[in-house]
């Protein structure tokens, strides 16, 4: 018997695909009823989460839930991916409890339903032109410029590293129910033989760092830890549906701590000092939208048996968080009252003169209310700033760098234009957007991976450009974006640092601690602008992750704290994340990446080379085999010169392999760029890009590299500027 299966966000059903005398095709009239239901129910809760947030920031009553909410929010085309997923999702469920009744029974894998008519429900929903592939021969200047999407990047496999598609997968999922559920979600299931430890118990036992037991580190500045973010920005953003309650019961997953999708609370342990605080026992939890039609196979959906979760951005290095990852989003984001290729600015404020970031226009003004709930500024509101990706005001560190390469784009848009008067405002947006793509590619390649992954796996996988290989898959593994490349959270200091012209804490405007420099766009108004903060960010160390002080409690007790509400866990929402996703446990990482998978608690104190935290961890998971991937991960050891251990620098070096290799317009792929141009772009500074945008006069020529000020510190004046003259056109 051949059998159809289908996973929507969480619900695993298989219908028999041949035809059986006992039932019948579903009525085209049932399909449809079904379907408009389904919208209006998931169109009704879409409605009420909208109006429900609006309120609780009017009313200065927001969530630290609601604030990761916000921030997950799919927008524009990402919207439309999950909301149709959603009507999938609830169309089967109705249909399900029909059947139910009309058999008096369970619907098991036996139930019959034909193909067809599963085709039916996802034209209806919407889910089948989530997996239309599209043409690319009408697009026009593909050899020279990337869509937006990343869409025809590979000509042959189109939506391979396009955003809006589903992360791929290195290993198989590993899920409760093997198809949807994670594990955990039956906290009495054993896995292995042992009980799954509560997330928030394994952060306070392992990772707690008081303020006062940071280190710093002596070899990287601080810039280090937010160009991590800045990248995995450009990377990957994993959507939650809209909706704060449960389809099913209508729960609200800020109020309760039952499972029912898409709400997976954390549990806070009764000894935790939290427990019971303002009547809260959970930390709220949404889970990760499933990707549309995820679960199904035959040729509807391509063969995907288990959920997916989708990944909104590209897979490419292509400053997605400057531009946007879909046409409309970019197009919104520039500057179209005048024909010169520029980004669009805020038309309020300026910087000493320099521009900022646009305001955005969203009902819920998170930002100004942040400021107004926690009293720490008396100034008119200041919404939120409007950039490529929907997290850039997440912290002031973040949102500068945003605004230091919007200001590029336009620098380089207005050089180009006086370099070549005839070209109009496409030419200028395109060419500029495709330097600043190279940019970051050399930037990223060639100053950045070095100190995460270590020499030796830069020599062994990301040296020499091996030329573009139409075969590799580009896509972002659910294990990079979940685990391995959220390493830089141990690294990330409890304060903003904010310096003066000397490099000395800034008198005017002081360091804030962390949790008071999220979503404060008001800081960059009115507390001296980018000027501080970059120097912050360059002249002081990042956090060194130990094995015995792993993550500042800024992020671990205190993320997102506005109000008397039970902060966030960064920690524990990274575990929950993995557990949400389904991936497999840290040893079978461990063997897939070549290395030796401890079986016990000798062999896993040689592998951390720290008996103490070997017996911690396995006092926690019993088995090596059920740690977490990336609480084994951040564990280990760090590789020579590097900021990872083995597992993570191989993670991270093998996604990076595969988005160079596997995409057609890489700045090295020959025909890209001119030979002239790419020698300009191996030249690329990023202290040089400070200079040409900011009034700092002074920086360190490697800004990566911490160094006492001084002999370390460059004159902009003495910097190479960015050769331009290559892209002069010759007119005849």
């Amino acid at each position: 018997m051949k059998f159809l299966c289908l996973v929507a966000a969480g619900l695993y059903l298989c219908f028999q695909n041949q035809h059986v005398t006992a039932e019948k095709h579903l009525s085209r009239s049932m399909i449809e009823k079904a379907v408009i239901e389904a919208k209006a129910t998931v169109d009704a809760a879409y409605e009420y989460s909208r109006r429900e947030s609006i309120n609780r920031v009017r009313r200065n009553a927001m969530h630290p839930s609601d604030v990761l909410r916000l921030l997950k929010q799919p927008v524009g085309q990402t919207r439309n991916a999950v909301r149709a997923a959603d009507y999938m999702y609830n169309t089967i469920e109705l249909i399900k409890t029909s059947l139910e009744r009309r058999h008096k029974r369970s619907i098991n894998a036996t139930d019959l339903i034909y193909e067809e008519d599963l085709q039916v429900i996802a034209e209806l929903t919407g889910c089948s032109a989530r997996q239309r592939i599209p043409s690319c021969k009408t697009t026009p200047n593909l050899d020279k410029f990337r869509t937006a999407s990343g869409v025809c990047n590979n000509r042959e496999n189109s939506r391979w590293g396009s955003s809006n598609t589903p992360f791929t997968r290195w290993l198989p999922a590993e899920y409760q129910d093997k198809y949807s559920l994670p594990k955990g979600w039956d906290p009495k299931l054993k896995i292995n033989k042992r009980l799954l430890p509560l997330v928030r118990e394994v952060s306070n036992q392992i990772l707690s760092t008081k303020i006062s037991d940071v280190e710093n580190d002596p070899l990287y500045t601080h810039l280090v830890t937010i160009f991590g973010q800045w990248t995995d920005h450009d990377l990957t953003f994993t959507p939650h549906s809209p909706v704060i309650r449960s389809f099913s019961n209508g729960i609200d997953c800020d109020e309760s701590c039952e499972r029912t999708e898409p709400c997976f609370p954390i549990e806070v342990p009764k000894e935790d000092p939290r427990f019971g605080k303002n009547s809260e026992e959970c930390i709220p939890f949404f889970r990760s939208s499933a990707a549309c039609g995820s679960g199904t196979t035959g040729h509807i959906f391509g063969g995907i048996t288990v959920r997916q979760q989708i990944n909104g951005l590209t897979s490419f290095i292509d400053v997605g968080q400057v531009y946007g990852s879909d046409d409309s989003k970019a197009l919104s984001l520039r500057d179209l009252t005048s024909d010169k290729g520029l980004l669009r600015v805020n038309t309020e404020h300026t910087d000493n003169g320099r521009e900022l970031l646009p305001f955005t226009n969203m009902g819920a003004n998170m930002c100004a209310t942040r400021a107004r709930i926690t009293n720490e500024v008396d100034v008119e509101e200041v919404p939120c700033f409007l950039a490529g990706d929907e997290r850039s005001n997440e912290n002031i560190g973040l949102t500068a760098l945003h605004t230091l390469f919007m200001r590029e784009h336009n620098r380089l848009a207005r050089a180009l234009a006086k370099l070549n008067p005839h070209w109009d405002g496409e030419k200028l947006y395109q060419e500029a957007r495709k330097i600043m793509g190279g940019y970051f590619q050399v930037i990223t390649f060639r100053d950045y991976l070095l100190h995460i992954v270590g020499p030796d796996f830069i020599a062994e996988r990301l040296s020499t450009y091996p030329g573009y290989d139409e075969n590799v898959d580009p896509s972002i593994s659910n294990v990079f974006a979940t685990a391995a490349y959220r390493f830089a959270h141990l690294m990330v200091q409890p304060f903003m640092f904010r310096l003066d012209e000397d490099y000395h804490e800034h008198s005017d405007f002081p360091s804030p601690v962390l949790h008071k420099a999220f979503f404060a766009p008001w800081r960059i108004i009115f507390e001296g602008g980018l000027d501080p903060i970059l120097r912050g960010l360059v002249g002081r160390r990042a956090k060194l992750n130990t094995q015995d002080h792993m993550m500042t409690d800024e992020l671990r007790d205190r993320l997102f704290k506005f109000s008397k509400h039970l902060a966030l866990d960064l920690a524990a929402l990274n575990m929950q994340r993995g557990r949400d996703h389904g991936l497999p446990g840290y040893n079978e990482w461990r063997r897939f990446c070549g290395l030796s998978a401890p079986k016990n608690f000798n062999r896993l104190s040689i592998v951390l080379n720290n008996k103490k935290l070997a017996r911690s961890l396995l006092d926690l998971y019993g088995k090596p085999d059920n740690i977490d991937v990336w609480m084994g991960g951040v564990s280990e050891p760090f590789v020579p010169g590097g900021r990872v251990g083995p597992l993570f620098a191989c993670l991270i070096s093998t996604q990076f392999q595969r988005i160079r290799q596997g995409d057609r317009l890489w700045w090295e792929n020959e025909g890209v760029f001119t030979e002239a141009q790419r020698e300009s772009l191996r030249e690329t500074s990023l202290a040089r890009i400070i200079c040409d945008n900011t009034g700092i006069t002074e920086v360190p020529e490697k800004p990566f590299q911490y160094r006492n000020r001084g002999s370390g510190y460059n004159q902009c004046g003495s910097l190479p500027a960015f050769d331009l003259s290559p892209w002069k056109e010759d007119v005849n």
